[in-house]
């Protein structure tokens, strides 16, 4: 942990980790950046104001700013240093408007992020060097859980990990849903559109009832929130007249300090379910057959698909699965399916509910399989509760269970350190994640361009894919060593090219590092940009300043627009 910097977690297990992602930059110095427009002695007058208000322990600046940069930066990318001013961490809605009186003042702009865990996107950066990193870990209460209605009310600091250890603890008959690491916050997972793999996986769909802090101070609650006393402020998304939820996805309109969000409730049973395929070409298989199931109800939850290469890095390091040169060959891959017990493509996805209702549903999937994809392997494996009643998460094994039963880790932290060589070699990771119709021939020729794309810089294809009803979120894991420059140069060739050739067919990323917001941003270009054109009007209405993170997912404050790229 860094000299005089509080544990973000109570947890050492979501600490450690913490600070081993951030223990090892490229570049030690944190270099001294001032806001945008804004003079020394208005920041050093500013800085005075926030301490008084905030308390001195709120406040970082300097070499404190260690864990508030990208640990995982590419300086070869040839973008600037996103480096902070300052950072403050306040700890209540009244904090916060005193912090957003002070920073409207001086027109100081602030970078929001409620853990700072988006790595690989950016991770608690600013797009804007010299922004405020506004933190918001400290304001961490779980307001409610409603056992009857499954839903739970949580502040920004609250973290999947925090909400499990809850709802266990007080023996609370729901399951949370929980992204892949356990680390981070449930407010900025959904809100940057987040995924896990229960029932409630889809997070932002699940929201009902958010709190909003404008950039004025003024507070905003939505939905049946709206109201002071509506019983279903967090059983609905239904309001009376705009919906404006959706405004603060992916937002820089305002500062969500609370979220209804639903949970699952405890199941009678649940059924690990996983299908795999020997050849690449199969992958057209897998998404005809399972996207009908997935859109004609059969499987009404996520199905999760992964390559055989993505997989192994859960259980070693190129270097130990492929002593020779460049991407592991086609061959090896096939032996590597025989080590691994998998398929190149492997899905994954669970059953839910009544057993005999799970078992009626995969009664249907094998049928199907059946007749569609015989050259698959089907497998399942039933977890029941005890004497027909609930099931507890802890009673399914981590084989089959953990995150696809709500239970919270770190599973897949060692992906990151798939290249690393050296003694001090140093993972990091970055993504080109887009949205792709779910459509078989489709899927399977970007897969392949994907593949070739990796390949050309010497990296092997680490790719998974979320399967909704009508479309994946087709991820591409860019691993690489951070303290080589050669990785470095080449992971970044790579994204360029992914990017390329995935606008050339119409595709957009679903979430954006921090250097490519604009890039993705661009491709929405209907009517000359109308629909950031409309987003950026409502941005000044609400945030007349430009205070509230700036740039954010390519929308600008008037004032700072000549910062676009």
């Amino acid at each position: 942990m860094a000299a005089n910097i509080p544990p973000r977690y109570s947890d050492p297990l979501y600490q450690t980790a913490h600070d081993e992602a951030f223990s090892k930059p490229l570049f030690e110095k944190i270099q001294e950046v001032l806001p945008p427009d804004v003079s020394r002695q208005d920041f050093t007058l500013a800085l005075e104001k926030i301490t008084e208000a905030l308390g001195e322990k709120a406040v970082f600046i300097g070499e404190r700013l260690k864990e508030y940069v990208d640990p995982y930066e590419i300086p070869e990318s040839g973008h600037e240093r996103n480096v902070p001013s300052a950072a403050v961490c306040p700890s209540s809605v009244p904090e916060l408007q005193d912090l957003l009186k002070i920073v409207n003042e001086y027109k100081i702009p602030v970078w929001t992020f409620s853990r700072g865990k988006n790595l690989g996107y950016g991770g608690p950066a600013p797009r804007v060097p010299g922004c405020m990193a506004l933190d918001l870990h400290r304001m961490n209460k779980i307001i409610e859980v409603n056992e009857k209605f499954s839903y739970a009310v949580v502040e920004p600091g609250v973290t999947f990990g925090d909400l499990y250890e809850y709802c266990a603890a007080n023996k609370l008959k729901v399951w949370p849903s929980t992204a892949s690491l356990g680390w981070g916050s449930i407010i900025g997972n959904a809100l940057d559109r987040g995924l896990g793999f229960i029932p409630t996986g889809v997070h932002h769909e699940n929201v009902a009832g958010m709190e909003v802090v404008l950039a004025n101070g003024d507070v905003v609650r939505t939905g049946q929130w709206a109201m002071s006393n509506s019983p279903s402020a967090h059983i609905t998304k239904l309001t009376f007249g705009p919906t404006i939820d959706g405004l603060f996805l992916q937002s820089n309109l305002g500062i969500v300090t609370k979220m209804g969000i639903n949970l699952t409730p405890q199941p009678q049973a649940y059924m690990a379910c996983s299908f795999d395929v020997p050849e690449f070409e199969h992958i057209k298989t897998i998404v005809d057959v399972f996207g009908e199931l997935r859109r004609n109800g059969t499987l009404p939850y996520m199905v999760y698909v992964f390559y055989i290469a993505e997989w192994a890095t859960i259980f070693g390091k190129h270097s130990e699965w492929w002593k020779g040169e460049g991407p592991i060959p086609d061959w090896r891959l096939k032996e590597m399916q025989e080590d691994l017990d998998a398929g190149i493509w492997t899905v994954k996805f669970g059953l839910y509910g009544p057993t005999t209702l799970i078992k009626a549903q995969f009664e249907e999937v094998q049928r199907v399989v059946a007749r569609d994809a015989p050259d698959g392997r089907l497998r399942n494996t039933l977890f029941t509760g005890e004497d027909g009643g609930l099931l507890e998460a802890t009673a399914v094994s981590p084989l089959y269970g953990g995150v696809r039963v709500g239970i919270p880790s770190m599973w897949n932290i060692p992906i990151v350190n798939y290249y690393n060589l050296k003694p001090d070699s140093v993972g990091a990771h970055g993504a080109y994640s887009p949205i792709v119709p779910l459509d078989g021939k489709t899927v399977l020729e970007w897969a392949r361009t994907a593949k070739g794309i990796c390949a050309e810089q010497g990296f092997d294809f680490l790719c998974d894919f979320f399967m909704h009803e009508r479309y994946a979120l087709f991820v591409t894991m860019l691993c690489f060593d951070k303290t080589s420059p050669e990785q470095r140069a080449g992971v970044d060739k790579v994204f360029n090219g992914l990017f390329r050739e995935g606008s050339k067919r119409g595709f957009a990323k679903y979430r954006a590092h921090l250097n490519h917001m604009d890039l993705n941003a661009d491709l929405f270009d209907f009517n000359n940009h109308a629909y950031r054109r409309f987003v950026e009007t409502l941005k000044e209405s609400l945030d007349p300043n430009g205070i509230l993170s700036p740039g954010k997912m390519g929308i600008w404050p008037e004032r700072l627009k000549r910062l676009r790229e």
